[in-house]
């Protein structure tokens, strides 16, 4: 299973199903919803937190966090 924190940065992944109840409520309504496209903007300096382009909103998320949400590969080097 391939997560948000295996991504590399520009590459894009749509998310793929997954418990709601591991998620913040605060991600779900802004867009971490299975269907919807996510792009790795960035990895801090120490691997923690993950920069993410979600729906148009770039987020920092932890990376225990980017663990817990399933992808697929869609693209590597676009933009969303």
């Amino acid at each position: 299973m391939v997560t948000v924190a295996d991504l590399l940065p520009g590459q894009i992944g749509v998310i793929t199903d997954f418990d709601d109840a591991l998620l913040p409520i605060k991600l779900l309504e802004l867009g971490c919803l299975p269907g919807n496209a996510v792009e790795l903007v960035q990895v801090a300096p120490l691997k923690d937190p993950v920069y993410i382009n979600l729906s148009g909103t770039h987020i920092a998320i932890r990376r225990v966090l980017a663990n817990q949400i399933p992808v697929e590969i869609v693209d590597n080097n676009s933009s969303l």
